[in-house]
């Protein structure tokens, strides 16, 4: 029984087959398209930095500069003339606008600055304020948020302090003192616009742990597609091979002393190696066509007979106890590999050349329970050691159990309990 005994994790495979798959690196600054990163981890394995935001950039500070020329015709004698001075720091304020996604700190801040030395200048207002929104956006949606409202605080005690209190000492000559009411005006801009970015940053941290808690679940339905495809392989190809193994060891020894036996082996490998070909296509078609309807009906319980057959041309004499009933096919399916797989190990691995299937229903619950009276061969025939490992993953996905183990008085039981009321409600 060595095939049941051993276990193998869901994960195993040949050494070198297979490559890991390198998990999607997250995005640091939203959805495709903004914030993407170019190039690959460098030799430290550090991830290649965002891209330069050129366009937008640029743009943006041409927008700038263009409103502000606007903006200085329509407040000609009320604010300071634009000057190549006052043109530096909007080129200034914009063009800092560059590093937005490498350096968002430094960025808020020297925006800040640039403004209140615009404004403390006397310059016209205009959309130079942009950049200072733009930048706080930036700030606090990479992660920077106190540092974005320390900056967007600065910003507006700044212009108070300018509008009331040093408004005598600046440009333009013969100002006055700004109405509070302009301040809280300015206040509740500063406000909002916190508010939005904050929005900004909640929706897209939303949208990143939708997109990995997708990219989990798809992992997940992919492993346990390979695991439901790995046990019906293991399932169709350890039977049938295990009696195409036998009936090629007595057609051997017979072939020259019984050619009518040995020709009676070959006619069941024949049989056999064509029902399981048959079989993994079947499985083979599903990965072809996903979510496709199969083309012939999963085995259940009802070719339990042909199961004893097949066991009988390998010498194993099987006596089944109980109609087997009528039920739901993922349940049907499971108690019929159940039973395969442990013929398949009495075949393999027991002295035993009887085996005993017992079939019972009541409680809204199937009970298999398959006894061979031993001993153990020790025969390994070729056994990967994922046969009970099989079994239980198929009990478990219909909430069922198995158990197995030598028996108190000699051989080996497997005893499997299936739900079944539950799935046929459903």
């Amino acid at each position: 029984m060595a095939d049941m005994d051993e276990q193998r994790g869901p994960g195993g495979g040949p050494p070198g087959r297979w490559r890991p798959v390198r998990p999607p690196r997250p995005w640091r600054y939203g959805p495709p398209g903004r914030g993407r990163r170019t190039g690959g981890p460098d030799e430290d394995g550090e991830r290649g930095r965002p891209r330069w935001p050129w366009r937008s950039t640029v743009l943006l500070t041409a927008f700038v500069l263009v409103g502000s020329g606007f903006a200085d015709h329509a407040q000609e004698g009320e604010r300071v003339a634009l000057d190549p001075v006052a043109r530096v720091l909007l080129l200034a304020s914009g063009a800092m606008l560059l590093w937005r996604r490498r350096h968002p700190v430094p960025v808020v801040f020297g925006s800040v600055v640039a403004v209140l030395l615009y404004t403390g200048a006397g310059y016209p207002y205009g959309p130079v304020f942009l950049t200072v929104a733009v930048a706080c956006f930036s700030a606090v949606v990479s992660g920077h948020r106190h540092a974005s409202w320390a900056a967007m605080g600065t910003f507006w005690a700044g212009h108070a302090l300018i509008a009331q209190l040093l408004y005598r000492w600046l440009p333009p000559s013969g100002d006055a003192a700004a109405s509070w009411n302009r301040e809280i005006v300015i206040a509740t801009w500063v406000v909002a616009l916190v508010a939005v970015s904050e929005l900004a940053r909640t929706r897209r941290e939303q949208w990143a742990r939708e997109q990995a808690e997708r990219a989990r679940a798809a992992r997940r339905r992919a492993d346990e597609e390979r695991l439901r495809i790995a046990r019906e392989l293991h399932d169709v190809l350890a039977h049938s091979i295990s009696v195409i193994n036998v009936q090629a060891g007595v057609g051997l020894a017979l072939l020259d002393s019984d050619p009518e036996q040995a020709r009676s082996a070959l006619t069941t490998i024949k049989a056999q190696s064509k029902e399981a070909l048959g079989e993994v296509r079947q499985v083979l078609d599903t990965l072809r066509a996903p979510g496709a309807a199969p083309r012939t009906p999963a085995p259940g319980l009802d070719r339990l007979p042909e199961l004893v057959e097949q066991a009988a041309s390998a010498g194993l004499t099987v006596t089944v106890e109980g109609e087997p009933p009528h039920l739901p096919p993922g349940a049907d399916l499971a108690a019929f590999r159940i039973v395969q797989e442990a013929l398949t190990n009495v075949v393999r691995h027991s002295g035993s050349r009887e085996a005993r299937v017992r079939i019972e229903r009541g409680e809204g619950r199937l009970r298999l329970r398959v006894d061979d009276d031993g001993p153990a061969t020790g025969a390994d025939a070729g056994g990967s050691g994922s046969g009970l490992a099989g079994m239980r993953e198929r009990a478990a996905a219909l909430g069922g159990t198995i158990e197995a183990g030598p028996r108190p008085d000699g051989g080996f039981r497997v005893l499997a309990v299936l739900p079944i009321e539950a799935e046929e409600d459903r």
